[in-house]
């Protein structure tokens, strides 16, 4: 694949459940800011608690924005949809087709199932009477020059698996989700290449994998977001901290999903290179 090359990025993380200097709103919820020279792009929305009232305080221009990328269908990524596409609109939301599946957890208390609806919490008509254009695919894509998509990401690591209490209903019938939605976005810099999860759904360890196969690289100057390691088990995480040791990634900004726990798990073996990115931390090139 011929690779385009981004000189300038910066990466501004807008929600996460974490505030660390004094400034911002908390969440559970994901969304970053980012910044290059061909135009400014939003990856993801928050639950909708504080993503305006975030942008304001770090003077990101929301309305600013090219376009908008969600990492899958939950409503701690989808939640802030309505405000940025009113604030942005007319805009292209690039995602994978079933982010408008229903999704739930699924928990037992005292023997009886309780469910609870984690998916997109907006009708998509809605969305779209504000001005958004829904651009669907499953598939790796160049969305602006030296940006990707990674699309659908091959299940290909065996300790990797999805969360068991993810379920999707079709009609009255509930069965196991693997968040086929899920995907990362891409920028291949002048530095390096770097990753922007979601939660990484797919496993962090296959998320990577894919991006080396598709663009052809060894090396990561920065992965960051979501890992969903918080919520995984023990023999998964072990497994995944000594896969991304192996790995050579210069910097690695964890948050939301991944959880305090398994950060400092992940801080004590990855180093300094390993930092939490709390609301407003900012990653760049420069």
């Amino acid at each position: 694949m011929n690779v385009g090359t981004i000189n300038d990025l910066k990466i501004t993380i807008l929600c996460d459940n974490v505030i660390s200097n004094l400034h911002g709103v908390g969440e559970h919820g994901f969304a970053a800011f980012i910044e290059t020279e061909r135009g400014n792009y939003l990856f993801d929305t928050g639950s909708g608690l504080g993503i305006m009232e975030n942008a304001r305080i770090f003077k990101k221009d929301v309305g600013s924005i090219n376009a908008l990328f969600l990492s899958h269908g939950h409503y701690d990524h989808t939640g802030g949809l309505p405000q940025v596409v009113e604030a942005a609109g007319p805009l292209d939301v690039y995602g994978h087709p079933a982010i408008f599946d229903k999704k739930f957890t699924v928990s037992s208390v005292d023997g009886q199932d309780i469910r609870r609806f984690i998916g997109m919490p907006h009708r998509r008509f809605m969305i779209e009477s504000k001005g958004a254009s829904f651009r669907l695919d499953r598939q790796f894509q160049e969305v602006a020059e030296g940006i990707y998509l990674t699309g659908e990401i091959p299940r290909l690591t065996p300790f990797e698996t999805v969360d068991p209490k993810f379920a999707v209903k079709r009609g009255d019938l509930f069965s196991h989700d693997a968040v086929v939605d899920d995907q990362a976005l891409v920028f291949s810099t002048a530095k390096g290449v770097v990753v922007l999860l979601g939660c990484a759904h797919s496993g962090i360890i296959n998320t990577l994998s894919h991006v080396s196969a598709m663009l052809g690289t060894e090396t990561f100057f920065a992965v960051i977001g979501g890992t969903h390691l918080g919520f995984c088990s023990t023999g998964q995480l072990e497994e995944s901290i000594e896969a991304l040791k192996r790995l050579a990634i210069g910097q690695i900004g964890l948050c939301h999903c991944t959880g305090i726990d398994a950060f400092f798990r992940l801080r004590n073996e990855l180093g300094n290179r390993c930092f939490y990115a709390s609301v407003g931390t900012s990653i760049g090139t420069e």
